[in-house]
């Protein structure tokens, strides 16, 4: 596809690389807004990246809309010669699925969901073609995930699947939005899981609750007291499952300040993880677990 671009009034340039998430859009986009960025073009105000696009803000005062528009399309030329590979980190995401808080709240909505007869899981697992919930909840924590993008509501970030894509979970968002969702809610919707990192509205389905803060405005949780934001565009997830106990374990240390989450250095490589998935995979899980 064509690199799109578009207007959005007199301040902003919304620019789209395909029309579909892929990784291969993800590293394009990551790559033409980095060379926004070094650019420095006078009257940039802001370069917000997304899954596979990123907008531009910038002053109109400093710099016209279509100056802005020819400046960005000099750049496009770094799209198609994207870096590949990625120096990240890889972080363990301890996940309470089919907690009581998600629970409570997906039954008082049901009225807005596909199936007021189950739960969003039952739903989930059924469409996706797995015989038991077990089985889909070990389908949705056995792979890695990449952070494509963080934002919508503050720090929360946007999670793609690490598998073919004939293999990729998806499931659609309630039919309306609930007024209510669990802060640290574990989401999915369309082929993308995320967390809730604030109590509020949503429509994704909801699986389970994470004990681990990823959004802190007052940056008193120990590892959020240099950015109160926790994720960023590229870190690499892998969900692991806990139950009743280790939540109330984990929740007690966040709030005594001695919980750190699990941290590896990792490095991406596109091409690889493409050539032999499986094998990518594996290696992330050792870089995270050294065995």
């Amino acid at each position: 596809m064509k690199t799109r671009y578009s207007f959005g009034g007199d301040e902003h340039i919304f620019v789209e690389m395909d029309e579909e998430m892929s990784l291969d859009a993800f590293f394009k986009s990551l790559s033409m807004s980095n060379a926004v960025r070094a650019a420095k073009i006078d009257g940039v105000t802001e370069v917000c990246p997304a899954n596979a696009s990123f907008q531009v803000k910038f002053n109109p005062d400093v710099i016209a809309p279509d100056a802005m528009l020819s400046e960005l399309k000099a750049l496009e030329h770094t799209a198609e010669t994207a870096e590949k590979r990625l120096n990240t980190r890889i972080i363990e995401v301890p996940v309470y699925y089919q907690d009581p808080w998600t629970h409570e709240t997906l039954m008082r909505f049901r009225e807005r969901h596909q199936d007021p007869s189950g739960t969003d899981l039952d739903y989930a697992a059924r469409i996706n073609g797995y015989e038991t919930v077990a089985d889909f909840i070990t389908a949705h924590h056995s792979t890695p995930w990449f952070v494509s993008m963080v934002g919508f509501v503050s720090g929360l970030p946007f999670l793609y699947q690490l598998v073919d894509r004939s293999k990729q979970i998806q499931v659609p968002k309630y039919l309306r939005p609930r007024t209510d969702t669990p802060k640290q809610t574990v989401g999915y919707g369309g082929s993308f899981s995320c967390i809730y990192s604030v109590r509020g509205a949503g429509g994704y389905q909801m699986f389970g609750i994470t004990p681990m803060p990823i959004y802190d405005p007052t940056q008193t949780v120990s590892y959020l007291r240099d950015f109160l934001v926790f994720f960023k565009p590229g870190d690499i997830v892998k969900w692991k499952p806990i139950d009743r106990a280790e939540y109330d374990a984990i929740l007690a240390d966040v709030e005594a300040n001695r919980f750190e989450p699990r941290i590896r250095e990792a490095t991406f490589d596109l091409d690889a993880f493409n050539a032999d998935m499986d094998g990518t995979n594996k290696r992330l899980m050792e870089a995270l677990y050294g065995v």
